[in-house]
């Protein structure tokens, strides 16, 4: 076969990949697209330069925070406990949402009108640079904004029992890198929840692409003394979110 034939038929070839990719949604001139759902720890090793720091003295003023909560809190969360601790393991992602977490954030209470901020559910949000985007719908997040999200703040990514990418590790990764980009900031605070179990993060931007993050202990939400903790971070939390929107108002 001479070098002419072959150079045409190449070209027919790659033509013909073209016209199959077109068939199937896909355009070489587009960027890759990441879903929060689906994202796992090679992706993002792919995609950032992020790493784990083990230093947990990040989370001294959050996690042994001095907030005090009252009697009538700590029989709400004894009760949430009672109905629900021999259920958790064997919960669908919407039972544990409905029958345990959002109690908790509900007597929490991210919402104030005064403030303009609110907890979103389900909310879609995307992050995209030249050589990608992150896109998706995330579980949770405290944003300001009561209409529409404006400016996003907490994250809690919960373990998908039903889906092949379970882990809620990266997923929460991949949405407080979304969100200190769009923000333009330093830090971002999130939590991830696996049955029963808590740990809280935090997400340090170093430079661009360039990221750490921290993992806080683990809370057991079925005992009592966790479970108090839990509530306690989660209104540190708020609290720190209501003074960031004052120093910005």
């Amino acid at each position: 076969m001479n070098t002419e034939i072959e150079l045409k038929l190449i070209k027919e070839i790659e033509e013909l990949k073209r016209k199959v990719n077109r068939l199937e949604g896909k355009d070489e001139n587009k960027i890759p697209t990441y879903q929060y759902s689906k994202i796992r720890d090679i992706d993002l090793k792919k995609l950032f330069d992020i790493e784990k720091n083990l230093d947990d003295s990040i989370f001294d003023e959050w996690l042994n925070n001095k907030i005090e909560i009252d009697n009538s809190i700590e029989i709400f969360l004894k009760s949430l406990i009672k109905d629900n601790k021999s259920l958790i393991d064997s919960y669908s992602e919407e039972d544990l949402k409905v029958n345990f977490i959002i109690p908790i954030l509900n007597k929490v209470r991210f919402k104030s009108f005064e403030k303009k901020i609110r907890d979103f559910y389900e909310l879609q949000i995307s992050y995209k640079t030249s050589q990608f985007k992150l896109s998706g719908t995330v579980d949770f997040v405290v944003s300001e904004g009561l209409v529409e999200s404006k400016k996003l703040y907490f994250f809690i990514q919960e373990f998908k029992r039903s889906e092949e990418y379970g882990n809620p590790r990266p997923q929460l990764l991949a949405e407080l890198i979304s969100a200190v980009e769009l923000n333009d900031w330093k830090f971002i605070k999130g939590a991830y929840i696996i049955a029963g179990i808590w740990h809280f993060v935090i997400l340090e931007r170093l430079d661009i692409g360039k990221y750490q993050y921290y993992i806080s202990q683990y809370f057991d939400s079925t005992r009592i003394s966790d479970l108090k903790l839990i509530y306690k971070n989660l209104l540190f939390v708020k609290n720190e979110i209501i003074s960031m929107v004052e120093e910005t108002n």
